[in-house]
């Protein structure tokens, strides 16, 4: 059973992330399907907006914590990474429509998205520093940016869960949506930007993105480099195994 539904209509492509009964926890498998199906939509003429969302009331509860560290991403061309790359890179408008957990990449891949509507019960959360790692998706260059030094240093260092209000006060949410109205709110959207002249919309996307774009990948190739490093570190040691074992971390002896 596919993991992540792909179909296109009236010119834009939905990314479903379909593993509700393990709350959309992206495994590798499911990093290299969604890499696919943005490479093949950006190369796609009939392919005009992309729309992502997770299956039933959840976005993503982000990495599977145990298909990660039996897989640990020990390249840059890693299924993680890879699709990580290729999400400031991808030429054609990205929205997103998010209820209920957004975590880690969950949160991460929002700030690559030109429209992100999210229901009064989405909850977000950067949890990397908790975990013993650092930020990825290049959101330690991105966040500061978009919310301001202080807000960011709030959601990224103590990595809590936030709501939608303070995503869409940080600058990543375009909408608070009833749930009842989210898709249909999001796909609104992308059939209005699948109506329009596709290679001035690409122009236009390149054009916002340009002077951002060497500093992404500069901080995304510095951040995965450290993010490999931490993943080996004995605090990612004791916060992952303290996650598996339900218990609080003791990070005392560090």
């Amino acid at each position: 059973m596919s993991r992540v539904l792909v179909e296109t209509s009236d010119r834009v492509l939905r990314i479903e992330m379909a593993r509700p009964e393990r709350r959309n926890a992206l495994t590798a498998d499911m990093y290299e399907a969604m890499s696919e199906a943005l490479a093949r939509a950006a190369e796609d003429s009939e392919v005009r907006a992309v729309l992502v969302h997770g299956a039933r009331d959840c976005f993503t509860a982000g990495n599977d914590l145990r298909d990660f560290l039996e897989t640990p991403p020990e390249s840059e061309d890693s299924p993680a990474f890879r699709f990580i790359r290729l999400l400031p890179e991808f030429p054609k408008p990205l929205v997103a429509a998010v209820n209920g957990p957004a975590v880690g990449i969950g949160t991460t891949m929002l700030l690559h998205c030109d429209f992100v509507y999210a229901a009064p019960g989405a909850r977000f959360q950067l949890p990397f520093v908790p975990l013993g790692v650092v930020p990825e998706a290049g959101s330690s260059l991105l966040l500061p940016l978009f919310a301001g030094w202080q807000r960011a240093a709030e959601l990224l260092l103590l990595g809590a869960p936030f709501g939608p209000e303070k995503a869409l006060a940080a600058g990543f949410v375009t909408e608070i949506v009833p749930e009842a109205e989210l898709f249909a709110r999001a796909r609104q959207t992308a059939a209005a930007l699948a109506a329009l002249p596709p290679a001035a919309v690409r122009a236009a996307k390149a054009l916002m993105k340009r002077h951002l774009r060497e500093a992404i990948a500069a901080a995304m190739q510095e951040e995965g480099r450290i993010f490999r490093e931490r993943l080996r570190s004995p605090e990612a040691r004791e916060a992952m195994t303290a996650f598996f074992e339900k218990r609080k971390p003791d990070f005392s002896k560090f």
